[in-house]
């Protein structure tokens, strides 16, 4: 393998006063391993390190135009590098230096470094200005956070999801729980009590469709955000902290609700959660009606395949809950009048006295077929023990 070594510096550039002066010195080895994005890479930190462009200042960019340069006019391009649908361009210009990456999805990064803070504003400024589209008005996407907890700390990243109205799933529901979701989906921020969502029921019934359109009818005034790990959640007040404080602001009409969803849940909530899960309830509901939540606007909903019966008391005691509706399966004649509504004159599956949930009746609705392979070998208990 060929390698050299050496200290990469921008091409034109003389070695900096604080370079020479005793700044920060390093070194790279570059191999047949590094790519030519690498090089860039390491190229655009040289003036960083070094100390002679100390401030730096990154921005993310979306839906950007296809011919939107994302560099000042007076910008120099000393390189580029494209492998596949991304393109690397290292720039600089009086003070400043520019990395830019263009993906091919549309999106962007712009990481500046500058001799000042604000000359690195202006830069991005100048990249961003005029840069992107507004895209397409799109009602059945609404945007969601998702949080987990990495070695690095807690972390959340934003993606946007498929939401169907409300109107257009209700009839997915029983009577009695569409008219209590109807309720909860028409609330707005000044009618919330209490800070507890409580969907619970057997599997297939619903509970995840009904949150995903909550999130859209209320996207106007609550930001909702789904923890993909509640087991560390609660079991870590360095991760619950940084979740429930959120990002703080002192414009009012910025400030938002947030609503955290957390997904089976059954071990948190049932009633023998103080001896399986330790602090993880107690810290729950201080998040939705403790200290901890104090002076937060935050809501918590909790979804659990348990029975009502075997939840712990204090989960559902009166005035934590802003609403508490058991999902369950569509009685028979309920059940009958869904697939005489989307299957017409085809033939309707089977149904037991317990009607069906909503994942039969879609499974029938779009005759899915499942593959399924019994064993055929010898009777349990048959044959000897390896």
């Amino acid at each position: 393998m060929i390698s050299s070594q050496e200290r990469l510096r921008l091409i034109g550039r003389e070695e900096s006063p604080a370079a020479s002066a005793g700044g920060l010195s390093w070194v790279m080895t570059v191999d047949d391993a590094d790519s030519p994005r690498d090089v860039i890479d390491a190229l655009s930190l040289a003036p960083y390190l070094d100390g002679s462009q100390p401030h730096a200042l990154s921005a993310d960019l979306e839906h950007v135009k296809p011919d939107a340069p994302l560099c000042p006019s007076e910008g120099r391009v000393l390189r580029t590098s494209v492998v596949e649908d991304v393109r690397t361009v290292l720039a600089a210009g009086p003070g400043w230096t520019l990395r830019s990456t263009r993906r091919g999805n549309g999106t962007a990064g712009l990481e500046v470094t500058a001799v000042t803070e604000e000359l690195a504003a202006e830069v991005i400024a100048a990249c961003s200005a005029d840069a992107t589209v507004e895209p397409e008005a799109d009602t059945d996407q609404v945007s969601m956070g998702f949080w987990h907890n990495t070695s690095h700390g807690p972390q959340r990243r934003e993606r946007t999801i498929s939401a169907a109205s409300w109107t257009d799933i209700r009839g997915n529901y029983g009577t009695e729980v569409g008219a209590a979701m109807h309720r909860l989906m028409a609330m707005r921020a000044e009618d919330v009590r209490g800070r507890l969502i409580l969907l619970h029921g057997p599997p297939g019934t619903g509970k995840t469709s009904a949150l995903r359109a909550l999130a859209r009818e209320w996207s106007d005034w609550c930001q909702v955000d789904c923890i993909l790990d509640p087991e560390l959640l609660f079991a870590n007040p360095g991760y619950l902290m940084e979740v429930a404080i959120g990002v703080d602001t002192y414009d009012a009409t910025k400030r938002r609700w947030r609503l955290l969803v957390l997904e089976d849940c059954d071990e948190l909530i049932r009633g023998t959660a103080k001896e399986s899960t330790g602090q993880g309830l107690s810290r729950l509901l201080n998040l939705t009606d403790g200290m901890l939540g104090q002076g937060r606007d935050v809501l918590v909903a909790i979804t659990t395949n348990e029975q009502l019966s075997r939840l712990h008391p204090a989960v559902v005691r009166p005035g934590r809950c802003l609403a508490q509706v058991e999902v369950g399966r569509l009685a028979p004649a309920e059940a009958a009048a869904w697939l005489a509504r989307e299957l017409g004159d085809r033939p309707h599956p089977p149904m037991g006295p317990d009607g069906m949930t909503l994942a039969e009746l879609i499974e029938a609705r779009d005759n899915h077929t499942r593959i399924e392979a019994e064993p055929t070998g010898p009777a349990p208990g048959s044959g000897t023990y390896l």
